[in-house]
């Protein structure tokens, strides 16, 4: 009789290993990058879409990015002013906190800032984000659907019936009212429609510099940048 794969044992020794190995690759990584760039960005990103923040790496290929695992990032950089690796690092490790990153460059901060700020893509909304305008669909046929969408249709909340092989709205109906909170009916309905409701966006919070000189970036919560750091004599030498 073959053994059961229920009574197969499995180690966790090996797997806690190598979870810790991965953890101390990462804190080498960032460390590397320290040395590396000149500056390190914290950001931000809105409406969080991996295939965007992918396009932008892309952009960036100079550049390196690190998003997610911020304990592990906090470590690498340092927690506080007794164990950071570099000069002011722990106060760009107090900025990594939920949906942030860091950014490597060799790119000037007024690059830097100027790109970002430019940098915005239209998406498709999706359940819990906010309606930004009006959408409503008036009696009538539905060109731009096949036949066979029809009861998909209909089962998203649309008043439609299928009239000579055409897709027909029976009576005028609104898809989403400006504020709404949408459902997940609704922001697949927008999408159906080739309608996007939110931008992709990525802020800038703080940038460090290889200097020792730390500087938060002007944003809708902080109006006023602040900049923290060391004199003069106590740069350092590396770009």
């Amino acid at each position: 009789m073959p053994k059961s794969k229920r009574d197969k044992k499995i180690s966790l020794t090996s797997t806690r290993k190598k979870g810790l190995e991965l953890k101390r690759n990462l804190v080498d990584q960032i460390r590397e990058c320290v040395d590396q760039y000149a500056r390190i960005f914290t950001f931000s990103v809105e409406n969080m879409r991996n295939s965007k923040l992918k396009e932008v790496r892309n952009v960036w290929k100079h550049s390196r990015f690190f998003f997610g695992k911020n304990k592990v990032m906090s470590v690498a950089l340092g927690r506080g002013a007794e164990d950071e690796y570099r000069e002011n690092l722990h106060r760009v490790s107090q900025r990594l906190r939920g949906q942030t990153g860091m950014f490597f460059t060799n790119k000037t901060k007024e690059e830097v800032v100027e790109w970002f700020s430019q940098y915005q893509l239209k998406d498709f909304a999706r359940s819990g984000n906010t309606a930004i305008h009006t959408v409503v669909l008036f009696e009538g046929p539905l060109p731009q659907f096949s036949h066979s969408m029809e009861p998909q249709l209909r089962q998203l909340g649309l008043p439609t019936k299928l009239e000579r092989g055409e897709i027909n709205l029976i009576s005028d109906h609104t898809v989403c009212t400006a504020g709404d909170v949408l459902t997940p009916e609704q922001a697949r309905i927008l999408k159906l429609l080739d309608t996007p409701m939110v931008n992709f966006h990525i802020t800038l919070d703080s940038v460090w510099s290889n200097d020792g000189t730390f500087e938060l970036l002007e944003r809708k919560d902080n109006p006023s940048p602040q900049k923290e750091g060391v004199e003069e004599e106590d740069e350092d030498e590396n770009d």
